[in-house]
């Protein structure tokens, strides 16, 4: 007897996204092959007004990726060897990665066990430790990770008191809020991606700075053409190529239309996972005064067994992923890096916990209720 075809579950639905936008996307495209400006086209200016109108920003600047729009936001800041820039280690590789481009020290901090998202008293410890080691505090970086804020009303204290400034690495986090602020609107500057898989994603890589700051956002310009001054040919500071594609920018414009929509759906899906698996697993929850896009949706299972678990719910077609199995701090290129004192003891257990559910604004009810049934007859089996 043959058994039962298993449902086909899509982790992300971005086929689903494309089939919503349908010509309009085709037609977006179709306008850039008509006028050929693929570098720097109109497109790429409207959508940059675009973003400052969805989130509130004065400024917004396209970029090639969300690593170059961190990238390209510390060397406008003139980072240096010496300096000290505080970063979560349970985060993707980008965000130390720049700050190791520049010579500069990445120190790594904990995260909180409820919101996965830079621990302020674990900052404080790293501050510390950075300068015990002669390091300059000089920038902090927290993520938005999985879609949620950061604690930005306990940060930037600590951030001003020593004399820093704050880059938001929301390259998971735009389009939330924190108690009434766009996440665009905090710190220096705030750095998101586009990459397909984010919520708000292109059909490439793509990425977007945004800032209050004028004489950071003329650096800042300069810096993404080859360091440009008058035109292309004078060059007056190093800068590199992180121009934004107008394909791509022209592929965001009609993404922007349907986001705010697509955010509320998957608020819906993630209330619905709440009320499903509450008391089953950990579930993360939405503290007070803030708001999530649910760039993923991240339970926590006992570490013994969490490999288990997967397999079950595999055999039941229901795909998962794991975000962060090996934390930052542990990676063999970062492993020379300082660590806040007294360790990184959250971050170190939940690495072994985590993981990460089918969570896209397309996901249907009877999908969802499928999910979440298999979860809780996996935890219930293994």
């Amino acid at each position: 007897m043959t058994a039962p075809a298993l449902p086909s579950i899509p982790f992300i639905d971005v086929a689903a996204q494309r089939r919503r936008l349908g010509s309009l996307v085709d037609d977006a495209i179709n306008r850039v092959t008509s006028h050929c400006g693929f570098i720097m086209g109109p497109e790429v200016a409207a959508s940059e007004r675009a973003l400052e109108a969805f989130c509130g920003a004065k400024h917004a600047l396209t970029v090639a990726s969300g690593t170059d729009a961190l990238a390209l936001i510390l060397m406008a800041k003139g980072v240096k060897p010496g300096d000290a820039i505080f970063c979560p280690a349970f985060t993707f590789a980008a965000t130390a990665e720049v700050v190791a481009w520049l010579g500069a020290s990445p120190v790594f901090v904990d995260v909180l066990a409820d919101t996965y998202n830079m621990d302020p008293e674990s900052l404080k410890r790293a501050i510390s430790t950075a300068k015990h080691a002669g390091l300059k505090p000089t920038g902090v970086m927290p993520v938005d990770l999985f879609g949620l804020p950061a604690d930005y009303d306990a940060i930037e204290p600590i951030v001003a008191e020593n004399g820093m400034w704050l880059l938001c690495d929301a390259a998971q986090g735009f389009g939330a809020h924190y108690k009434g602020r766009a996440v665009g609107t905090i710190g220096l500057a705030t750095a998101t991606s586009f990459f397909p898989a984010k919520p708000l994603g292109v059909y490439g890589d793509g990425g977007a700075i945004t800032t209050e700051d004028d004489e950071l956002l003329s650096i800042l310009k300069s810096l993404r053409i080859h360091g440009q001054g008058e035109d292309k040919y004078d060059n007056v500071r190093i800068g590199m190529t992180g121009r934004m594609d107008t394909i791509q920018c022209a592929i965001l414009l009609e993404k922007l239309k349907i986001f705010g929509d697509e955010i509320a759906a998957r608020n819906r899906v993630a209330t619905r996972y709440l009320a499903g698996l509450k008391g089953v697993v950990a579930v993360p929850e939405v503290p007070a005064g803030l708001t999530s896009v649910w760039a993923q949706y991240t339970i926590r299972v006992p570490a013994a067994k969490r490999n288990d678990i997967i397999a079950a719910l595999k055999a039941r077609g229901v795909p998962t992923a794991i975000y962060y199995p090996k934390p930052m701090h542990v990676q063999a290129p970062y492993k020379r890096y300082p660590v806040a004192a007294n360790g990184l003891p959250v971050t170190d257990v939940i690495c072994h916990e985590v993981m990460s559910l089918p969570m896209h604004a397309y996901l249907d009810e009877a999908t969802q209720d499928y999910v979440i049934e298999a979860v809780r007859d996996a935890v219930a089996s293994v």
